[in-house]
């Protein structure tokens, strides 16, 4: 492959990965590995990188596989990109030093990202305030309801000028193949691609969720309209009279679509999906039981318990206490 780098720019492009307690292994390698594979698809050094974290010496992943870090938290210079890699509970990793840090280094203009959870990291840091951002679909509600100045999406990667964003998995890929197009053309990116039999590369425009068709294993084009609205309207729920007319069937027809495919009436599959939202806002933000309900489209507390209880066989106060401290009620120093 011809040298994509002009030999007046011999300097590789540095890439600091600043790994949290517990983070998502897939994330961090797809990254690191595209870089890899781009040195060697170009047979020179085009990028360079550095594993960092805020505390210690090494640093464990979610499969409890130890990594070993260069250096603690350093200075960087401006040509510098990093990326924080999230995983499970980052509101543990997301302390005081390390947001004081992102915030210095956002300061000198830096391009920082954060893959699968750690756009929390960066939104609690305020680096993403009046951006665009996306973030697991996990995680997707709770960060929703936190951080109300970032403009959430579900798309698979985000670029907002030197903000950058991953919904996890394998979306590491699709950041780091549009990054080394950008850097040093489509066909390095393509190859690369083609290393990691990588083969349906997706763009900043492609969701991250799988369709709902795919998702509940129905190929049927009404009943995925109408789940597709179901989800759209969690906090204000639609009548199932309503949903039947907008797909143009009776109430019904819908009763029988729902229970031949489903297994389940539409008023069920609806509260099944509230729950699930109420779910992770318990375990995953700070906000209180009545406020939870009504996010979700419960009237009372009273009935929002009745029903979690029936679901879940526990209350939303029991679920909360044998959580621990959720995501949003992480200490606040750092503010």
């Amino acid at each position: 492959m011809p040298d994509p780098r002009p030999a007046t720019d011999p300097r590789p492009r540095r890439f600091v990965f600043v790994l949290l307690p517990d983070f998502t292994l897939l994330s961090f390698s797809a990254a690191l590995e595209a870089l890899r594979i781009a040195n060697r698809m170009a047979d020179r050094t085009l990028y360079s990188w550095v594993l960092t974290g805020a505390e210690g010496d090494s640093i464990s992943c979610s499969a409890g596989v130890p990594v070993r870090l260069d250096c603690p938290l350093p200075e960087l210079s401006r040509d510098d990109t990093v990326l924080v890699c999230g995983g499970l509970d980052v509101h543990l990793g997301t302390t005081r030093k390390l947001l004081n840090w992102l915030r210095r280094e956002a300061r000198r203009g830096l391009t920082i990202g954060g893959l699968c959870t750690a756009a929390w990291t960066l939104a609690r840091a305020g680096l993403l305030d009046g951006k665009r951002a996306t973030i697991h679909w996990e995680n997707h509600d709770s960060f929703a309801e936190e951080f109300e100045e970032v403009t959430l999406t579900k798309q698979v990667f985000v670029m907002d000028g030197n903000r950058l964003s991953t919904a996890g998995g394998t979306s590491s890929i699709d950041l780091m193949l549009k990054l080394i197009a950008d850097d040093h053309g489509e066909d390095l990116a393509n190859a690369v691609a083609d290393q990691l039999i990588y083969s349906a590369i997706r763009t900043d425009q492609d969701t991250q969720r799988l369709s709902v068709p795919t998702r509940i294993g129905v190929r049927h084009p009404k009943l995925a309209q109408v789940i597709h609205r179901m989800e759209a309207n969690v906090e204000d729920p639609l009548s199932p009279a309503l949903l039947a007319r907008e797909v143009g069937m009776s109430t019904r027809q819908l009763e029988r679509l729902f229970r031949r495919y489903l297994n389940r009436s539409p008023k069920r599959y609806y509260m099944e999906l509230r729950l699930q939202k109420a779910r992770n806002l318990l375990m995953q933000t700070d906000m209180s039981v009545i406020n939870v309900a009504l996010a979700c489209g419960f009237a009372s507390p009273s009935h929002f318990s009745k029903c979690y209880r029936a679901h879940y066989q526990t209350t939303p106060y029991r679920e909360r206490g044998s959580q621990g401290s959720p995501a949003g009620s992480a200490p606040r120093a750092e503010d």
